[in-house]
């Protein structure tokens, strides 16, 4: 048994911790300086780290956890009124990119000899396909360290990104078919609806008995984490295997079920602390380990340069028009459009499964990481510039000093209930 993985955590914790102070004293979101770890101990640079199997699954890991935590800390009857809005910023988010990324590639990208003319034109489309991708957990770290999670921009983000998925799904599944016909378009859409249905079922009855369980266990705070663990993986795994949906939908539904709940806090303060010393550094640094640059001609670097261009316009363009339509404010838009600027994993998986079909060509497979990394850096940095001049009252204190408040507030609380029980207990003397 090899132990060399104990030297990788230590690494990716140190180097990201560091970068992460290294960013937070130039007015950037720390997660920037997990992502450029991954960058520098990776192929790309240093090559100290490599990504093993274990690192691989650590991050899957730390990406459901960060999704769980965002489901916790929604507020539903937020979400509820962004509901429209969301639908209608994923649609446009999603069909902007696949224009830009199509037509891009058209330019570039040209028969060769013994390839059809439609595989050719599947293979453009499909660039457009990864570019509708949206990775959500980056912004929702970075909306949790400006304590801007819980605003209406950033339900409207996550409220979006969810619907993003499911049109995603539906994008890459039928260019997909049309490039392998096993594939059965009506039945991955049952299968979507289905998912979501089940889960409300699923849902309605996991809250009753964890509202039971509560009233019977209120001294035993710890279990109450335990069981939410286990509801959360569960409806992962079932999204992902089961559905064909990805698991951090799964995570981020089961996280907003349980958000209502009484020992919301207590939980969501449990897996900030797991997701913060150990899974979110790893899920971070993963992704910088993935980009290993092979020798690039002049013009798969300019297609390179233009598709982050790209990628990040046509999302900000795409998303910010759906809020408009929305009748949200111009700085608004702004800062939606600059939460689903990151691709992250979720294009990665896109293009490596498309690449499985064909569909995706070893001369574009660079450029996409490339843009993948590009995107991801950029976001936390679109929104921190976005929500900078955001204006607030002197008089009330700023979402995250409230939070923070909050938690202080809720762990004296914790004691003060201790302290009531201890002097409600009889002494003997």
């Amino acid at each position: 048994m090899s132990y060399h993985f104990l030297l990788d955590l230590s690494l990716i914790l140190l180097s990201t911790k560091v970068l992460g102070l290294v960013t937070k004293r130039f007015k950037m979101p720390q997660v920037v300086g997990a992502l450029l770890a991954g960058l520098v101990l990776g192929p790309a640079m240093l090559n100290v780290l490599t990504e093993t199997e274990f690192i691989t699954q650590m991050a899957e890991l730390g990406v459901i956890i960060l999704m769980f935590t965002a489901g916790l800390e929604t507020d539903i009857k937020e979400l509820k009124k962004t509901g429209k809005a969301s639908f209608v910023i994923a649609l446009i988010g999603v069909v902007v990119p696949l224009i830009g990324g199509f037509a891009l590639t058209y330019f570039f990208n040209h028969p060769t000899d013994g390839t059809p003319d439609n595989m050719v034109i599947l293979q453009n489309i499909f660039v457009g396909v990864i570019l509708t991708a949206t990775s959500v957990s980056i912004s929702v770290e970075t909306l949790k360290e400006m304590g801007k999670l819980n605003t209406r921009a950033g339900n409207a983000i996550l409220g979006a990104a969810v619907i993003d998925d499911i049109l995603g799904i539906i994008a890459l599944t039928i260019i997909t078919s049309l490039a392998d016909p096993t594939v059965n378009i009506a039945m991955v859409l049952i299968k979507i609806v289905a998912f979501f249905i089940l889960s409300l079922g699923a849902g309605y009855v996991f809250y009753r008995l964890f509202n039971k369980f509560q009233a019977r266990y209120q001294k035993d705070m710890r279990r109450f984490v335990i069981i939410a663990f286990v509801f959360c993986l569960f409806l992962a795994y079932c999204a992902e295997s089961f559905f064909g949906v990805a698991d951090i939908t799964g995570a981020y539904i089961a996280g907003v079920l349980i958000s209502n709940t009484q020992r919301t806090k207590y939980i969501a303060a449990r897996f900030d602390t797991l997701s913060y010393i150990l899974l979110s550094p790893i899920f971070f640094a993963s992704i910088g380990l993935k980009v290993s640059l092979p020798s690039m001609t002049g013009t798969i670097i300019l297609f390179a340069v233009l598709l982050m261009v790209i990628a990040v316009l046509t999302k900000i363009i795409g998303c910010g028009l759906g809020a408009k339509l929305c009748h949200m404010t111009n700085q608004e838009c702004l800062q939606i459009g600059s939460g689903m600027v990151s691709r992250g994993e979720v294009a990665l998986i896109v293009a490596s499964k498309g690449a499985a079909l064909g569909l995706m060509s070893d001369t574009f497979f660079a450029p996409v990481i490339l843009m993948v990394v590009a995107t991801t850096i950029a976001a936390p940095i679109l929104l921190k510039l976005t929500f900078r001049h955001e204006g607030s009252s002197p008089s009330q204190l700023s979402d995250e000093t409230a939070g923070q408040f909050q938690d202080y507030v809720d762990s004296k609380q914790e004691i003060f209930d201790a302290l009531d029980e201890g002097r409600k207990t009889p002494h003997k003397g």
